[in-house]
């Protein structure tokens, strides 16, 4: 038996295993990143599950992320939430990285909402803004779909013309404008980590065209829209790193940074999934 059909086959036994859990379909499926636990709190939970007790899981191993699933409601809707996501920095192959997307379409899930926290490397960002993430650069070392493709999942070949949605990234750009929420938008390169990036590595995202860089999110969405879901994704700039200027920072900083800018980012994800 194949590698891919395997995933394919361990996902929907964990979907499965989850659905016993709940008696309805989430609308929505939310990775909260690092230091954005706090979101979780706006989520009226029917259900939590640790990680190391659903089938197939890993478990996260990150100073912030929790380790939980929570089934519930967020806005008047159905949702799941990942407390606490995978890196690749931690061990894990982009399968095992990936392996929630593929159940939250298992159990028929199609909206995907991502967080995380992010280097900034546009000028004109500051620590503590918030960026709608609207392209990105995939600067992993291992692609999530390198291998024999599965059908039922997907096309061999993906189009990534639209990672993430335009009507979604709409409904959140309208809100943010009309309460006078200040938000930024760009693009987010993805970088394999655990080191924080050196100056000439901030030069170098920032001259291929990225406004922000971080260690996740690329590959959960490569593997989302291969499934055909739909994806917004948010970043909290919590760094800053230009070719003049590196600010001295820790996993510690990140996190104190992050925390400072979630009441925004709670206030947008929870209004785009009322909205659309």
């Amino acid at each position: 038996m194949s590698e891919v059909r395997n995933e394919f086959d361990l996902s929907l036994e964990t979907a499965q295993f989850l659905q016993k859990k709940v008696d309805y379909t989430p609308e929505y499926a939310i990775v909260l990143g690092s230091g954005l636990g706090s979101l979780s709190e706006d989520i009226k939970i029917d259900v939590e599950i640790p990680y190391n007790e659903i089938p197939n899981f890993p478990v996260s191993t990150v100073q912030g992320h929790k380790g939980s699933l929570l089934f519930g409601t967020l806005s008047g809707k159905k949702i799941v939430a990942m407390n606490g996501r995978f890196h690749y920095y931690e061990g894990y192959n982009m399968k095992q990285v990936t392996f929630p997307e593929r159940v939250f379409w298992q159990m028929g899930i199609r909206k995907l909402i991502v967080s995380n926290a992010s280097g900034g490397v546009n000028r004109n960002f500051k620590v503590g803004d918030v960026m709608l993430i609207t392209d990105h650069v995939n600067f992993f070392p291992e692609h999530p779909l390198r291998g024999p493709n599965d059908e039922r999942f997907g096309p061999r070949f993906v189009n990534m013309s639209e990672p993430y949605s335009k009507a979604m990234l709409q409904v959140v750009r309208n809100y943010a404008a009309e309460n006078n929420i200040r938000v930024k938008e760009g693009t987010y390169l993805g970088l394999q980590g655990p080191t924080f990036e050196t100056l000439a590595e901030y030069t170098m995202v920032r001259n291929i065209g990225g406004d922000a860089v971080g260690m996740s999110t690329v590959p959960e969405v490569i593997v989302a829209r291969h499934m055909d879901m739909e994806v917004f994704g948010i970043s909290v700039i919590t760094d800053i790193g230009t070719a003049e200027f590196i600010e001295e920072v820790n996993h510690e900083e990140v996190l104190k940074a992050a925390k400072a800018a979630e009441p925004v980012v709670r206030e947008l994800v929870a209004k785009l999934v009322e909205l659309y």
